[in-house]
């Protein structure tokens, strides 16, 4: 075989594999590789579809929030063995029932729930307000980049740092919106996936190369991506075991959480991590303390409770945060479910949050209170929360170049 056609051909198979096309095209023109933070890690985790925050951190405590949703709102705090009410966070807000797995993390001050927080953007299209979040730019569909990606590419973010490709990873088909832009980024389904279907053929004849090519542009290409596909393979996910009786579920949610993990704890450089979990438009049939949404967040709640039990110490390093485009209804419809709404809530989590504490100024739902007459308001603008994590976590200093037009009057105080 040719050594062009090879590489070419080769190229393609890591594609497959979830290698992002722009990481290829960086290496191949001979860009180097970005830089990665020693040990700190932000894991971004979207709930797709716009997640119910009324029903997900509940304002038991509100009791315009009962009149509101007289069939599917999560009872107050149950005083009896065996009632299905909300898990008493701070007297006022609980969580859902099905969130259980979280409130160990709460009691642990490793969890701080963020409520009324959202976009100022009144848009109410999935597509627009993730397009939104995703690129941290409200009303703006012309922005280029996702946030996250800015963060990579901003000279000055991170100071003396190791060089890896895998300093973004996105565990997604394809790279999702918040990592596009010009710095490299790492699309994939599973470790396993990657590193199983690199360990044929084409991977051993890639290192023959590798190892006696002449030093030309193919062979740079070639270089870098085998050093990428060895990286993934010291990973050894056959063998992975979970740490500190860690289950993660088998759901495909669960499942990336673990191969997350399994890059963290590999060594190889991991600086921001992303996935997703889809099912939140709960139009119809939405359900109370158990239903549709209840399912949704029972995934969702012993994913997470795994990936930070499987990480125990190395979670003074960690943060998670979830977020989703924005919240539902006040008011629940007449199927059960509840529409479009505004703002919503978001969760951190990690050993330098501020937990144990609900963060977010609680507008109130009574009529007069309510966005639109019809929403959930909004007191907290998600960039701010980005801002405060990018800095306070992981460093940044340019936030006029990550978030552009916005300046945060002043930081939630989600971390320490």
């Amino acid at each position: 075989m040719q050594r062009r056609v090879f590489i070419r051909d080769s190229a393609f198979a890591l594609v497959t594999m979830g290698l992002s096309p722009t990481f290829l095209r960086r290496t191949a023109l001979g860009i180097e590789l970005p830089l990665a933070a020693k040990g700190k890690v932000l894991i971004c985790l979207f709930q797709r579809g716009a997640a119910d925050a009324l029903n997900v951190v509940v304002p038991h405590g509100d009791r315009a929030y009962y009149a509101l949703r007289p069939a599917i709102a999560i009872a107050p705090p149950a005083r009896a063995a065996g009632e299905a009410g909300a898990i008493d966070l701070d007297g006022f807000f609980g969580l859902h029932p099905a969130l259980s797995p979280l409130k160990p993390l709460w009691d642990r001050g490793l969890l701080a729930p963020i409520h009324a927080v959202g976009s100022p953007s009144a848009t109410r299209s999935h597509f627009d307000a993730q397009d939104y979040m995703e690129s941290a730019t409200p009303d703006n569909k012309g922005t280029g980049d996702g946030w996250l990606n800015r963060y990579l590419a901003t000279s000055g973010t991170c100071e003396q740092c190791a060089p890896t490709p895998f300093r973004a990873v996105a565990m997604t088909p394809q790279t999702p919106r918040a990592l596009q832009g010009r710095a490299p980024t790492v699309a994939m389904n599973s470790v396993a996936d990657f590193t199983v279907r690199s360990g044929g053929t084409q991977a051993a004849q890639l290192e023959a190369l590798y190892r006696t090519g002449s030093a030309d542009l193919i062979h740079g290409t070639g270089s870098e991506m085998f050093e990428a596909v060895k990286m993934l393979r010291a990973a050894n996910p056959q063998r992975y075991l979970p740490e500190n009786g860690a289950a993660y579920p088998a759901s495909q949610f669960g499942q990336r959480l673990l191969s997350i993990a399994q890059l963290i704890k590999a060594g190889v450089g991991l600086e921001v991590a992303f996935a997703d979990i889809g099912g939140w438009d709960t139009h119809v049939n939405q359900g109370g303390a158990t239903g549709q949404l209840a399912q949704r967040l029972s995934d969702f709640g012993a994913s997470i409770a795994a990936l930070v039990t499987d990480l125990g110490d190395r979670m003074k390093d960690v943060v998670i945060l979830t977020m989703s485009e924005f919240g539902r209804m006040a008011r629940q419809n007449g199927n059960g479910g509840t529409d479009h709404g505004h703002a919503g809530a978001m969760f951190a989590i990690g050993g330098s949050v501020r937990g144990h504490k609900v963060h977010g100024l609680w507008p109130g739902l009574a009529p007069e209170q309510l966005y639109e007459g019809r929403d959930l308001a909004l007191t907290t603008d998600f960039r701010a929360v980005f801002a405060e994590v990018v800095t306070k976590h992981l460093g940044a200093t340019k936030l006029d170049a990550l978030f552009p037009g916005f300046t945060p009057a002043a930081m939630p105080g989600v971390l320490g």
